[in-house]
């Protein structure tokens, strides 16, 4: 019971904490703000009930509104709506073949590096509310006292949520610095941003809508493009999130689930005017540390939303931007890896570039360039460093045999100097490699393999391979280079000789 309150209060923070955001993503994308409550709505809705970590919060967000900003100005809303039901279908289909599972190959440099750069966007974002309109120049800087009255209330905002947990935990301290700032803001009757000021967000319940677009192939060629990115970008920050909350509250698993859920609110936001929408890290981590643990919490979050939209947008709208902001520069604080900047020198110096070099792609493009451009900076790094890894022990036998025992791994970056390792003219008659303690990785290995065994052919030697695991003699056997037919070998062992059978490449060209 006490847990279900906490739920509860914690999903109407959650919920206050939305309003803006949502208008302000609504804005981005140049569509009306309720497209934007919409989506937050529904996608919140049914990520919570049916998603992979229970915690979590979804709903429209800027990573998506940045992609979606230039199908809409060039088609209009319209054929926004077929993109996110497109989108959908897509992260669908990809929850359904659990490439869910992928997000484990992201290091844990990259999610560093992610973490930061998502908070730091957060911050950035909430600087806009520091903006004021102005008759000439557009919008303009706050100066003189109304900027010093706004991040007064901030920082009260900031100390409430500091303070109150050390002194009960009956509310989330979210919750009690938005009330408590409102309160001295409409009692005292002070002059600042207010909700209100953005946009009104007065509506009634969302109504199913088919796209009006034309069901042909002109239109699948201009949204499935902007579907593709938009679904790519909403998994992998949705599995982000999921993999962050769940370091936070000790949970494990769920990734091919949340994508299903993911992919089933966006279709479904897409017949009901929403802009879509992915996980939420500013809004879980709100969620996360205002006590939020079970999907009453998000399902509490998207339930007030509504209610905020239907019954109470004139109360939502007085609620001070000062202590909205407030809060989510207290997620910021709580979300950014402080601990990344102790441990920066003591971690290998291409870990440290990846997750510098994610951040800063994460502020300056969007979170799915800078993952997999973090990804792939990784795997070359990985792969140079086994690449210069192989080397080999030589001897000689009594029978006059060269044995060569293989270190490292023999794949496509490691191939030169697997070939340097040899002398095929000052070798024994019989040439033995040992890959006890080495594998036998892609066709890049094998044409290695068979380049040496021509070598050694040409000068009338004959190469053997000895104690190959049972994945490199399947892939050897299978590109037929092994010198034996599986009846010859029916139990395979370890300490067989294969020979190498040449020309099973042809040279390679």
């Amino acid at each position: 019971m006490k847990q279900a309150k906490t739920d509860i209060l914690s999903g109407l923070t959650v919920a206050l904490a939305l309003v803006p955001e949502a208008i302000a993503f609504a804005f981005v994308a140049n569509v009306h703000p309720l497209v934007g409550l919409y989506a937050a709505f529904i996608v919140g809705l049914i990520t919570a009930v049916f998603g992979g970590r229970p915690g979590m919060i979804s709903g429209a967000t800027g990573a998506l509104a940045v992609v979606m900003v230039s199908l809409v100005a060039e088609h209009g809303v319209e054929y926004l709506f077929a993109a996110v039901v497109l989108m959908g279908i897509i992260q669908m289909l990809a929850g359904i073949f659990r490439l869910g599972k992928f997000i484990r190959l992201v290091p844990h440099p990259v999610m560093l590096g992610f973490v930061n750069g998502l908070a730091i966007v957060i911050f950035l974002a909430q600087l806009s509310q520091f903006q004021v309109p102005d008759p000439e120049q557009g919008m303009v800087w706050m100066t003189g006292w109304p900027l010093v009255t706004m991040l007064g209330l901030v920082f009260l905002t900031m100390a409430v949520i500091w303070a109150l947990p050390k002194l009960t935990t009956a509310i989330p301290a979210p919750l009690a610095g938005i009330f408590i700032v409102a309160a001295i803001v409409i009692g005292f009757d002070i002059g600042v941003p207010r909700v209100g000021d953005l946009a009104s967000i007065e509506g009634g319940l969302p109504a199913f809508h088919i796209p009006m677009v034309p069901l042909t192939l002109e239109t699948l060629k201009i949204v499935l493009p902007y579907s593709v990115i938009l679904a790519l970008i909403g998994m992998i920050e949705s599995l982000l999130t999921l993999n962050l909350v769940g370091e936070m509250t000790g949970q494990r698993g769920g990734a091919s689930k949340e994508c299903i859920a993911q992919g089933v609110a966006n279709t479904v936001t897409g017949f009901f005017g929403g802009m879509g929408g992915c996980a939420m890290i500013g809004q879980s981590m709100i969620n996360v540390k205002s006590g939020g643990r079970t999907r009453i919490s998000g399902i509490s979050a998207a339930l007030f939303l509504l209610l905020f939209i239907l019954v109470a947008s004139s109360l939502i709208e007085q609620i001070p931007l000062a202590a909205l902001v407030g809060v989510m520069f207290m997620v910021v604080i709580g979300t950014f890896a402080w601990r990344s900047l102790t441990i920066i020198r003591r971690i290998p110096w291409m870990d440290a570039a990846v997750m510098v070099l994610v951040t800063v792609v994460t502020v300056m493009s969007d979170l799915a360039v800078a993952v997999v451009v973090g990804v792939i900076v990784s795997a070359l790094a990985y792969a140079w460093n086994n690449a210069t890894r192989i080397h080999a022990s030589v001897k000689t036998t009594e029978e006059d045999v060269t044995v060569y025992q293989i270190e490292g791994p023999l794949f496509f970056g490691s191939t030169d100097g697997f070939a340097e390792l040899f002398h095929p003219e000052t070798d024994a008659q019989t040439v033995v490699i040992d890959f006890a303690h080495s594998r036998v990785v892609d066709q890049s290995a094998l044409q290695a393999i068979e380049d040496l065994a021509k070598k050694y052919e040409a000068v009338g030697k004959t190469l053997q391979l000895r104690h190959l695991s049972r994945d490199c003699h399947r892939l050897l056997h299978r590109a037929g280079q092994l010198m034996i037919d599986s009846d010859d070998d029916p139990d395979y062992g370890l300490a067989v000789d294969y020979e190498v059978k040449t020309g099973a490449f042809a040279g390679g060209h």
